[in-house]
């Protein structure tokens, strides 16, 4: 990732109360894990079903598959890249078939919808999942009617977040100027092509275990395990001496 050579602004992290945030026009969400929390283990229910994919696609047994799967992940940034690389996999088909799951242990958060409506400015989904997915994720939470628009996988011609290009591509999609949005993620990694390109960032630490990998200090400008309590910050008292102002000179 060239991209994230850049220089990356000094790191704001480890404050004990959320900041307000000044400047900030575009308000940029990653779905899985950040939108909802990991305690309702959505998300395993895609973790089998890519281990499933994995062994009837390759005649593994499902231990082995999943090494593989995770070994993708890690190398590519999803599992499916890695399949489109090394076995030729049409996305459609990994897509449709990891994304046929049972959206209900997701919970209605009223409070998250609350916070969102509060905030000043667009919000959009940037997400290494589909379109479809985040619709239906997003309704359950009741917050579709709320985000502007998701940039998915496809939109990204399925190179995944961290790929410096796709964030290049998400920017000049929305016509967003990256000094003047934030970005919120439970995976620390994907937040360093955001911060060298001027992005604010805020990493939101969950009990997933692939959270912390990669993480880089200077990338993560704030860390936070309430996003509803983040987000209602921004609604505070803007001469709250905790308020960290973007750069824009940076």
């Amino acid at each position: 990732m060239k991209k994230t050579d850049r220089n990356i602004p000094a790191g704001q992290a480890g404050l004990s109360a959320p900041p307000r945030l000044f400047g900030i026009e575009t308000w940029v969400f990653d779905l899985d894990n950040t939108l909802y929390s990991p305690d309702c283990d959505l998300f395993s229910q895609i973790d089998v079903k890519m281990s499933g994919f994995v062994a009837d696609l390759l005649g593994l047994d499902l231990i082995d598959a999943r090494k593989l799967q995770k070994q993708y992940f890690l190398t590519y940034g999803t599992t499916l890249r890695g399949l489109m690389d090394n076995h030729g996999v049409r996305p459609e088909d990994f897509l449709d078939h990891v994304h046929d799951i049972d959206v209900s242990p997701v919970p209605p958060d009223p409070h998250l919808a609350e916070a969102l409506a509060a905030l000043p400015g667009r919000k959009l989904v940037f997400t290494n999942g589909s379109v479809p997915h985040a619709e239906r994720v997003m309704k359950r939470l009741g917050i579709d009617h709320l985000m502007e628009d998701v940039f998915d996988i496809a939109a990204a011609d399925y190179h995944p977040k961290p790929a410096a290009i796709t964030y290049d591509r998400f920017l000049s999609h929305y016509g967003v100027e990256a000094k003047k949005a934030v970005m919120f993620e439970d995976m620390a990694r994907n937040l360093v092509p955001a911060a060298a390109l001027g992005m604010t960032t805020v990493w939101l630490k969950t009990a997933y275990q692939w959270g912390h990998v990669d993480h880089v200090k200077a990338a993560v400008h704030h860390e936070t395990e309430d996003l509803v309590g983040f987000l209602r910050a921004q609604s505070g008292d803007a001469t709250d001496e905790r308020a960290f102002i973007p750069d824009a000179s940076s």
